[in-house]
């Protein structure tokens, strides 16, 4: 039996999508929600990994793909990068038919892009969909809102999520199939996950065979450098050992495959403009899609995390990267961080596409705070606000019970109240 459905922010968003164009493409990793989502929204479906038939909707897209496309409107297309030639299909249809909401496409994997696959620009709308975040499993309360931060307007709140709570979430991760699970199910279900990418999905992405043992170094080696610039060579020499066995090429193969299947998902470097001449850091931070991957990698159930603080700490931050990268696309913004020459940085900047920004930092314990915060106001003073304009607001994310305002100004928000 299905379980029932939890109202994810990416509705309204695909809703609004389909009310000015004629098809939206829902992007993501396998089993963040997808399918799920989509059929709340359609009329009608086809799903390209359907067996029935001897997988006869595979072999018919070969030969008329347009057969496919009949139905009710919407239409779901699911998993329509095992048939790319779906695509110009898609996009021909809606120049044809001339009416929005025609159809959405699901895909958890990014197709190899060969000629002569139109990109789709004003008819397909692409939209990305992510693990969900705390607001969405209801382990958030809501009573902070990203939105009314930016706003200018004021936040307190109280958060229900014991940091044990915090703990179990970040292990179960924001999958819809492991919300409520205990630790015993949720390690198993993520185990399960991780063998078919490890063993079949990153290979079949672009029939290109990867080892297996590899695949595995390789996510242990980004787990044990969750949320820090670490480099590609100092990954492979991590993989490699004394016997320097895998290549930086190799590792580089292998990171961008992952990419294509949404599993790793770095945060970019913020790189405003500055009141000195200090050099702005452009590398990276390293992060998966979802927490819960570094976790089963590493082998941590909550007894270690907590007591592994600093590791917890890493983990934390990735949580946060997550939510607020949930949270902050519904205001049509994006998710950096931030490091300077001299040491200086940010976990987590949110630029929105109006310009407004704002800065956090994402602290486990109480005692971090105080550093957190005036880390913070030192970033406020280095940017140059003539030209980028002073942050909507500075924020302290944190594991703890009560959100309140500094008399600096900074907020202290726990991410069990922060919603979109």
């Amino acid at each position: 039996m299905k379980r029932p459905y939890l109202k994810r922010i990416a509705d309204s968003q695909l809703e609004e999508r389909l009310q000015r164009i004629g098809a939206v493409l829902i992007e993501g990793p396998k089993w963040c929600g997808k399918t799920r989502t989509a059929e709340e929204h359609s009329a009608s479906a086809v799903k390209m990994q359907d067996p029935a038939g001897d997988y006869s909707n595979l072999k018919l897209a070969d030969t008329d793909p347009k057969l496919l496309l009949e139905g009710e409107v919407p239409r779901l297309i699911d998993e329509w990068q095992l048939a790319p030639v779906l695509w110009d299909a898609v996009r021909y249809e809606v120049d044809e038919r001339g009416d929005p909401g025609q159809f959405i496409l699901t895909g958890s994997a990014k197709p190899p892009k060969k000629p002569p696959r139109h990109s789709g620009a004003g008819r397909i709308s692409r939209l990305m969909m992510r693990p969900m975040a705390l607001f969405e499993s209801l382990e958030s309360n809501g009573s902070v809102s990203l939105k009314d931060l930016f706003d200018g307007k004021e936040a307190r709140g109280r958060s229900d999520l014991t940091v044990k709570g915090l703990a179990l979430a970040i292990l179960r991760g924001g999958w819809p199939a492991t919300i409520g699970d205990d630790e015993t199910k949720a390690t198993g279900n993520m185990k399960d996950f991780m063998s078919a990418i490890m063993n079949e999905d990153i290979s079949d992405v672009d029939g290109v065979k990867r080892n297996p043992e590899t695949v595995k170094k390789l996510l242990l080696s980004l787990s044990r450098n969750i949320s820090t610039m670490t480099t590609t060579s100092t990954v492979t020499r991590d993989m490699s050992g004394d016997d320097g066995t895998v290549s930086e090429k190799t590792v580089s193969d292998y990171i961008n495959a992952l990419r294509r299947l949404y599993i790793v998902e770095d945060v970019q470097a913020w790189n405003p403009a500055v009141r000195s001449g200090t050099a702005v850091r452009t590398a990276p931070k390293r992060h998966f899609v979802d927490p819960s991957i570094a976790v089963h990698m590493m082998r941590m159930p909550t007894k270690k995390m907590l007591e592994d603080l600093k590791t917890f700490g890493f983990l934390f931050e990735s949580m946060c990267v997550r939510d607020l990268r949930v949270y902050a696309q519904m205001l049509d913004g994006e998710v950096f961080h931030y490091r300077d020459g001299y040491g200086l940085e940010a976990d987590i900047v949110i630029r929105l596409d109006d310009g407004r920004w704002a800065a956090a930092e994402a602290k486990l314990g109480s005692k971090e705070i105080e550093d957190a915060a005036k880390n913070l106001l030192k970033l406020k003073d280095t940017v140059d606000t003539e030209k980028m304009g002073e942050p909507s607001f500075l924020m302290v994310l944190t594991a703890g019970e009560y959100g309140y305002r500094r008399p600096d100004g900074v907020f202290v928000i726990p991410a069990g109240c922060l919603k979109d």
